[in-house]
């Protein structure tokens, strides 16, 4: 069994000017909601045994406020620049490359790379994912290369408008 969580990175601000799409910080709204994400996660039980994040700020960070409520040490979460530009195809490659004793993983990046990424997967539709929304699905395989539809099943779909 694999289980996958996909977490679409938190609200980021667009107010400082000249800076970079990739260095672009979460905003107050981001700020708040990854952690709230994170519970979440938690009071779901999910412990994931790897988190591949994106190498831009609004993703390492979301990515760090997650983890500290998963109880997932930030400095082991695996920057993967693969990630940010990605489209669904390099997503299924990056998580089909994650260690094969890695069970559980967690994978946090931007839209519509995610959305189209959780579609592909899931045989229930997923629709876009809002900022810090994140999809749990457990694949009926032993391999991260036979991740599939046809061998996956919908835990959740969850994202921060369902907490308030």
């Amino acid at each position: 069994m694999k289980t996958l969580y996909i977490l679409r990175h938190a609200k980021s601000s667009w107010k400082f000017e000249g800076i970079s799409d990739h260095d672009r910080p979460l905003n107050k709204r981001g700020r708040h909601d990854a952690p709230l994400m994170g519970q979440e996660l938690a009071a779901r039980g999910v412990a994931p045994q790897l988190i591949i994040s994106s190498p831009a700020v609004r993703a390492i960070s979301t990515a760090t406020l997650v983890s500290r409520e998963l109880d997932y040490d930030p400095d082991d979460i695996l920057v993967d620049t693969r990630v940010y530009g990605a489209d669904r195809d390099d997503l299924l490659e990056v998580v089909q490359h994650a260690p094969a004793e890695v069970d559980t993983l967690l994978l946090v990046g931007h839209n519509e790379a995610l959305s189209e990424f959780a579609n592909m997967l899931s045989q229930e539709p997923i629709g876009s994912l809002p900022t810090a929304g994140v999809v749990g699905l457990q694949f009926s395989c032993e391999s991260w290369f036979d991740i599939s539809k046809e061998n996956a099943t919908l835990l959740f779909h969850d994202f921060p408008k369902n907490r308030q």
